[in-house]
């Protein structure tokens, strides 16, 4: 183990992986805090992130917040449209590359804002999947050259509001993902006299590997079938529309972490699109949807949470395929379009937590001095630790063989609760004691793999894992977790993060470490007076759209930071987004915050009158009352 003398930041990037899940956007300075390198480069502008909640606080801001690099937004939007420019031109292919962003990975205003001037000297356009996000991208995306996809179901609502964008001469494609919807489209185009952009979604017999994998195969939810595609190429043709045919659309699945998996789907979708090119449509556009993975790990591996490929690879493998594909059936390149929204956001928004306790049951500072009179079990719970000969395997089964019968002399009133917490004392002091033996081995005994995990401490941190890493709960997400300071001295605990919510899931306890994935973090010992920050990232994919308000913790704290070289600190808060108060997350479940003030005001009215209580105290409690309505949801700590 690396000493306290000799550990170097060097050494703290290997211990988090911070190198393999930063892509170039974090690294650590030498004062030992975390920094973003928002331009994804090292040796450029330093943002640290520990300077930017001491900023924070100064805007009288509490935590957990959530902080946004809109700098790396910016730089994910440039570098995948730049790779696929670069490419496009190295392969000679005659198309252009049309990238989407599908808002459903992040509808926040400033992040589809951000997105939207990022791309526009790419003609960078926007996908929606709903009516509301429709409405969004209508107001939003009025670059004329950048295409608007329109996926999910559609209602005579949602045709409408397309026909209506495409009155105002964007580039709108309704993609056609279930045959019904046609007729409805071609009806309403025709009403209002104008001509639709229509898209094709294929049903994919190609599937991926993953959490996702289910978007494609025959069971997929959406897309038409070969009879389907035969059956939409039939009746266009009727209406005389089948011109109206722009693009075809694929999707295999989002975090899609195998490249053979678009390989094999880029042959299957190639001949569909040869083929209805020869039937008559005008297609111009390939859409390949989404799934262009994150290495939320660092392994670079077919895991669920990584990728075994670079952005690169998988653009070369895209732009090359589809030219060999075209030019062996003698049809023009046509443009490419992707809908990559995981790999755009996650990197640049992370969740700020502060630990605030610590729950460490093998030290609960029991005196256990001999004293006269002992039980035999307090007896030999005491020998065990002070014997110098067993090895870790043989203290291994004596301690749990003295603690399972602790139990059982507990339960017949033998031993006294005194006696309980001594010998518990003593078991974990074992135990502390086999875990350093096992440090000096190198093959640990069957049984003991999972001592350190027993061991290590659970770290309160002040947020909610439903509100702000919904993934991890739900789908078993992984999420990068790292201390923002300190990083200058070795870690010497081990811990999992544990949420102020009263659920047991409320847990982080996947973790990415120099070992591989681990059920514990490490992590520094708690100091008196002295704050903790823990940063949880890549969390600006879907976590901020589908957090719930478990417990009624509701949206935390917000901050937009931007680099500014000129400045002393290398950045600027742009915007602040308070977070919701008591009152609206009350409201949000049928409450009626002024209501719940009068009740409380008229049962304390009461208890003055009883003579319970004063009346200065009375106008104090009700003042309190309905300062914590208008108060952060969140523990504060002045």
């Amino acid at each position: 183990m690396t000493t306290e003398s000799t550990w170097t930041k060097e050494d703290a990037l290997e211990r988090y992986q911070i190198d393999s899940w930063g892509d170039g956007y974090f690294g650590i300075n030498q004062q030992g805090h975390l920094v973003v390198q928002p331009d994804g480069v090292q040796n450029g502008v330093e943002i640290s992130i520990l300077e930017v909640i001491e900023e924070i606080k100064t805007q009288n801001l509490d935590l957990p917040v959530v902080i946004r690099f809109h700098d790396i937004l910016r730089s994910r939007v440039q570098n995948l449209n730049s790779i696929f420019q670069e490419t496009i031109a190295r392969l000679n292919y005659q198309g252009q590359y049309r990238g989407v962003y599908p808002i459903k990975v992040n509808q926040m205003r400033e992040v589809v804002e951000e997105i939207v001037d990022a791309g526009q000297a790419y003609a960078f356009g926007l996908e929606a999947g709903s009516k509301p996000e429709l409405m969004s991208v209508l107001a939003y995306n009025t670059n004329p050259e950048a295409l608007t996809i329109l996926n999910g179901y559609k209602d005579e609502d949602y045709m409408r509001l397309a026909m209506l964008g495409r009155k105002l001469n964007r580039q709108i494609i309704v993609v056609i993902e279930q045959f019904h919807e046609l007729p409805l489209l071609v009806k309403i185009a025709k009403e209002m006299n104008v001509k639709p952009l229509i898209g094709l979604r294929m049903k994919m017999t190609s599937k991926s590997l993953g959490k996702w994998e289910k978007s494609s195969g025959d069971r997929a939810k959406f897309g038409l079938t070969a009879s389907d595609l035969v059956r939409v190429v039939q009746y266009l043709n009727k209406e005389d529309m089948l011109e109206q045919v722009k693009l075809l659309h694929f999707h295999i699945g989002s975090q899609v972490p195998d490249i053979r998996a678009f390989k094999n789907a880029l042959a299957e979708a190639g001949r569909i699109f040869t083929e209805l090119s020869k039937m008559g449509t005008n297609l111009e556009y390939l859409d390949l949807g989404g799934g262009l993975g994150v290495d939320y790990d660092g392994s670079r591996s077919v895991c669920d949470s990584s990728r075994n490929y670079s952005i690169e690879e998988y653009v070369h493998d895209i732009v090359d395929s589809v030219k060999r594909i075209c030019d062996n059936a003698g049809i023009a390149h046509p443009s490419l379009v992707t809908e990559s929204g995981r790999a755009i956001t996650a990197h640049h928004s992370c969740v700020i937590t502060h630990v605030f306790d610590e729950i460490d049951n093998s030290n609960a500072g029991i005196d256990t001095t001999e004293k006269e009179g002992e039980s035999l079990l307090l007896q030999q719970m005491r020998s065990l630790l002070s014997d110098p000969h067993k090895d870790a395997q043989a203290l291994w089964n004596d301690a749990e063989q003295l603690k399972r019968e602790l139990f059982h002399a507990f339960t017949l009133g033998v031993v006294s609760l005194e006696e309980k917490a001594k010998v518990e004392t003593l078991y974990w002091q074992v135990c502390h004691k086999i875990n350093g033996r096992l440090k000096e081995v190198e093959d640990i005994p069957d049984g003991l793999e999972k001592l350190q995990e027993r061991l290590s401490s659970q770290y309160l941190c002040n947020f909610s894992v439903f509100q702000s890493t919904a993934d991890a709960w739900a789908i078993g997400q992984l999420l990068p977790v790292c201390p923002i300071h300190r990083l200058d001295e070795e870690p010497t605990k081990m811990a999992s993060l544990v949420d102020i919510t009263c659920d047991s899931d409320g847990q982080i306890s996947q973790f990415v470490t120099e070992d591989g994935i681990s059920n514990i973090l490490p992590v520094h010992p708690l100091q008196e007076d002295q704050p903790y920050y823990i940063g949880i990232f890549l969390t600006g994919a879907y976590q901020d759209v589908m957090g719930d308000m478990h417990n009624l913790f509701g949206r935390t704290n917000e901050v937009h930071v931007y680099s500014y070289d000129d400045d002393p600190k290398d950045f600027y808060i742009e915007e602040i987004i308070r977070g919701f108060p008591a009152k609206e997350v009350l409201t949000q479940m049928q409450y009626t915050p002024q209501m719940m003030s009068t009740l409380i005001k008229r049962t304390i009215d009461q208890a003055i009158a009883e003579g319970n209580i004063v009346p200065r105290e009375g106008i104090r409690l009700i003042d309190f009352y309905d300062g914590c309505l208008d108060s952060y949801t969140y523990l504060r700590f002045d």
